[in-house]
């Protein structure tokens, strides 16, 4: 089961890419890590560096994805920005972050884009 769940969440985060791609983001990077933290993608999209957690569901069953990321996995996200902000120079970036909740229905994928879904938080 877990690797089928593994299965299904590098799906649904190629889905979000093919989606943020086709709305004329540019992805950066994919699965950045640090120590404490994981940005699923990084991306340009016009004056903003974008910093998109994905969180994919196969139903409703377990809560919305967009209700998993918790005050918590925002800080995490938020030290994590952070990090990659000083590692790469680019302290006066201008920064978002968005919420990319994909559902599976049936054979496809619903996706919900959450712009500025939270507010940096450190």
């Amino acid at each position: 089961m877990a690797g089928s769940n593994r299965n299904f969440g590098k799906q649904a985060e190629q889905a979000a890419c093919v989606f943020l791609e086709q709305k004329g983001y540019s992805i950066v990077e994919r699965n950045y890590r640090t120590r404490s933290a994981e940005i699923d993608i990084i991306a340009r999209y016009n004056a903003f560096l974008v910093f998109i957690e994905v969180k994919a569901r196969q139903g409703q069953r377990m809560g919305s994805a967009r209700e998993a990321v918790t005050p918590v996995k925002q800080k995490k996200i938020s030290l994590g920005a952070a990090f990659y902000l000083r590692e790469n120079n680019l302290g006066e970036v201008r920064t978002r972050f968005d919420v990319i909740a994909v559902t599976r229905s049936r054979n496809d994928f619903e996706i919900e884009h959450i712009e500025n879904a939270f507010q940096f938080f450190i």
